[in-house]
């Protein structure tokens, strides 16, 4: 990768994170603040960074356009959305959509929960464009599951001896054959739960979508405050979430099993989704 390129996309990735000064972002990167300036000065014209009244920069308007058009070309998402918004309306508690990006999970859609969570946020689990080890999440682990074993060795082969437990559930050095019977035991059930996992103080359900190859090509996860909503409370929505899930695989043009859609979601079999 070139350089100069390699500095550009340093830079966004953290302003990501918030605005920065000049200092801060050269200092990001280790170059003195006249080449900084040079990359945040490119990146301003072409409206991918902001300079603010008060001189720190901020991600540009730009970027977020871009952003919004990558989403809206994973059909996956239109597809899921209004099983999403269903799933939410009933139960009231945070739903998501993701997906499966090298050790991530990449998250491409939420309905936020109207239920507060620790400390009077509203905000739990991952939002819009969020990654998050996939090893440590609920919805990373189903999809992790349903790799195939060669892409699975390989990603377990890439945790074994990883200092620090970036994606372990519990944290410490990743159990990379500990992790390995988990995931063939998500695998047999097909679903997977966090209590309070990766995100402090939120229990999860998650469980595949699956595509028209028969594997899975996203997540959705259903979660909830652990203090006003315990996991064997969650747990009572299983049910609710693989009928969701199959929905949603049906009406992309996945061929899953149905095993647990009752019409629950408002499911009709027979409408998939066009692919033209």
């Amino acid at each position: 990768m070139s350089q100069t390129v390699d500095r550009a996309l340093t830079i966004l990735a953290s302003l990501g994170e918030g605005p920065a000064s000049l200092e801060q972002a050269a200092a990001r990167i280790g170059v003195h603040k006249s080449t900084a300036l040079r990359l945040l000065r490119t990146l301003q014209e072409h409206g991918f960074v902001h300079r603010q009244p008060d001189h720190r920069y901020r991600l540009g308007g730009r970027l977020f356009g871009l952003a919004q058009q990558a989403l809206e070309g994973i059909d996956i998402r239109q597809v899921a959305a209004p099983y999403l918004a269903s799933l939410n309306e009933r139960y009231g508690h945070t739903v998501q959509l993701a997906v499966l990006e090298d050790d991530t999970v990449l998250y491409l859609d939420r309905v936020e929960g109207r239920h507060p969570a620790a400390g009077g946020l509203t905000t739990h689990g991952g939002r819009i464009g969020m990654r998050a080890p996939a090893a440590a999440t609920a919805t990373g682990r189903v999809l992790l599951a349903d790799l195939p074993e060669e892409q699975l060795t390989a990603f377990l082969d890439g945790l074994r001896g990883r200092p620090q437990g970036a994606g372990a559930p519990g944290g410490g050095r990743v159990p990379a054959e500990g992790l390995r019977t988990e995931l063939a035991a998500v695998r047999r059930q097909g679903w997977a739960v966090d209590q309070g996992g990766y995100r402090k103080a939120v229990n999860c359900l998650a469980a595949p979508i699956m595509g028209t190859e028969g594997r899975s090509i996203a997540a959705c996860s259903i979660s909830a405050p652990a203090e006003s909503v315990p996991v064997a409370e969650l747990s009572r929505l299983l049910p609710e979430l693989l009928c969701t899930v199959e929905a949603i695989s049906l009406a992309y043009g996945g061929s899953p099993t149905p095993r647990w859609c009752e019409n629950r979601c408002g499911a009709k079999h027979a409408e998939r989704a066009s692919r033209t």
